[in-house]
């Protein structure tokens, strides 16, 4: 297998204009994801410099544009708070380390070959983790929407809503609601020459710096410029187990979520992709990613529909679109500083909204009970507890359902006799001895699936 995807100019124009649009849409995301993880604007880029460049490189899906997901972002915020408030002094660097730990993962998936089996988790438990992930991001970016700081968990923010809605920064409402109607609202034609989120961000930063000036908005605030420093890898013994929870947790979320975008990106493009040369793709991208402080990240699937729609085809527009943005990073930092974070709130509600898996919540009557109770249930426990029990918890269930499936379904066929007959299909050899046992001998044929329970 050659170890790095070799670069072909056959469709340079077609990826110029993928990289070119990919990196217009993944701009506006990556501040957005930065911002909501806790770490920072700039650490979201990152991600999606390191991510984009590397899995585009190694990855096995030759369109995919990759980055920092919604999925990925929840994760990275329960890491950043729950290692930052262990370690003061360091939490920040454990939770790089983490990303780094995920890319590991990921790398071992792909060399172990496990990538065909990752999809195959039942769809109702990643039908209720996305969708619960996807109400996760619209919940923690209410304040933020309303003019304060985003919580780090739901029910922060669900306990601070009652207050922020009492005395919201009406500028910031107007300023969240305008971005709310430009991404939903902006025609097709227009989102293909100018993405909507980026329109949103222009428009928004626009009126707020020029007409609110004085509307004490939070903004995004400083984003250094040049190159990120090295983040070397930093352990604490009592905290190991908790890192590599935390690391398996993102190489798992993050194969799954890639490996659904390459299934999409095989779909409009007629190709096929190599399932454990992607996951080892991504895996490097998400570790040199944590060593340079950049969010983990995965195939994203808005980003890599746009690449394709814009003529993508090969490796190469993925590789355009990171460049892009290194490029942003190095000498056009200081233009985002002034960005309301409300845009940002706006924009990520809806990335929140199209996460949840709204076809299967308007099917969901149709479907067998059981089903939808294992989909409710893991958004549920997503939402409210965390994202390993919920899927634990899921998994568990519905491998019990099928046990029981298969134990109802009992052998489906059972054929006896003690004479050969035309229905039963029999060598030479078991003809003689039926014929030879005169009686004494009775044959069962068994059909259909068998198990311990049947």
């Amino acid at each position: 297998m050659q170890l790095v995807n070799p670069l072909r100019f056959h469709n340079l124009r077609g990826d110029l204009f993928g990289g070119l649009t990919a990196a217009i849409v993944a701009l506006p995301l990556a501040l957005a994801f930065g911002v909501s993880s806790g770490a920072g604007a700039i650490h979201g880029l990152y991600g999606a410099i390191f991510v984009g460049l590397l899995a585009a490189l190694f990855g096995g899906t030759p369109s995919q544009i990759s980055g920092p997901t919604g999925p990925m972002t929840v994760v990275m915020a329960t890491v950043f708070s729950a290692l930052i408030a262990k370690n003061p002094d360091v939490g920040l660097a454990m939770a790089f380390t983490v990303v780094m730990l995920g890319g590991v993962f990921q790398i071992l998936f792909g060399l172990l070959r496990l990538g065909k089996y990752i999809t195959l988790m039942p769809y109702t438990v990643i039908s209720g983790f996305m969708s619960g992930i996807g109400v996760i991001i619209i919940l923690i970016q209410i304040p933020p929407l309303l003019g304060y700081k985003s919580s780090s968990s739901v029910v922060g923010a669900l306990r601070d809503l009652p207050q922020f809605l009492a005395h919201p920064n009406f500028a910031a409402v107007g300023i969240g609601i305008l971005t709310l109607a430009i991404v939903f609202g902006a025609p097709a034609k227009l989102n293909r020459v100018l993405p909507s989120p980026l329109l949103a961000l222009v428009v928004g930063t626009l009126i707020a710096t020029y007409l609110l000036p004085n509307a004490n908005l939070i903004l995004i605030g400083d984003i250094p410029t040049g190159l990120p420093k090295l983040q070397l890898p930093v352990f604490r013994l009592d905290q190991i187990k908790d890192m590599l929870v935390y690391g398996l947790m993102l190489a798992t979320l993050g194969s799954i979520d890639s490996l659904l975008t390459s299934l999409v990106a095989d779909n409009i493009t007629r190709t096929q992709h190599d399932s454990d040369r992607e996951l080892i793709g991504q895996g490097i991208g998400n570790l040199i990613s944590g060593l340079f402080g950049g969010l983990p990240g995965a195939g994203a699937t808005m980003r890599t529909v746009v690449n394709v729609r814009a003529g993508g085809q090969t490796p190469l527009s993925g590789i355009i679109h990171g460049f892009l943005l290194l490029v942003i990073v190095l000498g056009a930092g200081k233009l985002t500083e002034s960005i309301p974070q409300a845009i940002l709130a706006g924009i990520l509600i809806k990335v929140g909204i199209d996460i949840i898996d709204w076809s299967f919540l308007k099917r969901a009557h149709r479907i067998s009970k059981k089903a939808a109770g294992i989909m409710y249930g893991v958004l549920f426990l997503t939402v409210f507890v965390d994202l390993i029990t919920a899927v634990a918890v899921g998994v568990f269930v519905a491998n019990l359902l099928t046990v029981q499936k298969l134990t109802d379904w009992q052998a489906g066929e059972i054929q006896a006799t003690t004479i050969p007959n035309e229905d039963m299909r029999l060598s030479h050899e078991e003809k003689q001895l039926l014929l030879q046992a005169h009686g004494r001998i009775l044959l069962f044929r068994l059909g259909g699936p068998m198990s311990f329970g049947a």
